[in-house]
């Protein structure tokens, strides 16, 4: 279904509205959308319908029941993880087709551990009176930028 070979994981998103709204992100561009469980809020469509509206149907989305479950199914796949603790600014890292975007939830971002085993960390640069963009604008952003490095049109 994805027309577009990058991919999209939220590691255990805290809000249901960034989620649909990444669904719709993910729906129009055509990129896979995988959710690492467990989210903080019951995945149904009463609580993210009126957002995604009809837009589900056209996302490919994956629900992976773990952090672990997650990685043994995409063990020949780069994951990078956006984040504000890194000091490589994503204009400058390379993307290439079947990387995985991995952002971390709203509270908390990544787990620590998650955080340390992840060979490629990037941030989107910010102004330093700010804390973090919304999760559903940093989405937009990386994927953007990933799929204009690739040409994808």
């Amino acid at each position: 279904m994805t027309q577009n070979k990058i991919n999209i994981a939220l590691y255990q998103p805290d809000i249901p509205q960034n989620t649909a709204a990444i669904i719709r992100t993910a729906a129009c561009l055509g990129v896979k959308l995988m959710i690492i469980q467990p989210s903080n809020f019951v995945f149904d469509e009463k609580k993210v319908g009126r957002i995604y509206m009809d837009y589900l149907k056209h996302c490919e989305l994956e629900f992976y029941e773990s952090t672990d479950d997650f990685f043994d199914k995409n063990k020949k796949k780069r994951v990078i993880l956006f984040t504000t603790k890194s000091s490589s600014n994503y204009f400058d890292f390379k993307f290439k087709r079947n990387d995985i975007l991995l952002f971390g939830n709203e509270t908390s971002g990544v787990s620590n551990v998650l955080y340390k085993s992840l060979t490629y960390q990037v941030t989107i640069p910010m102004n330093n009176k700010t804390r973090s963009l919304n999760l559903a604008s940093s989405v937009s952003i990386g994927i953007s930028e990933a799929l204009r490095q690739l040409n994808v049109k």
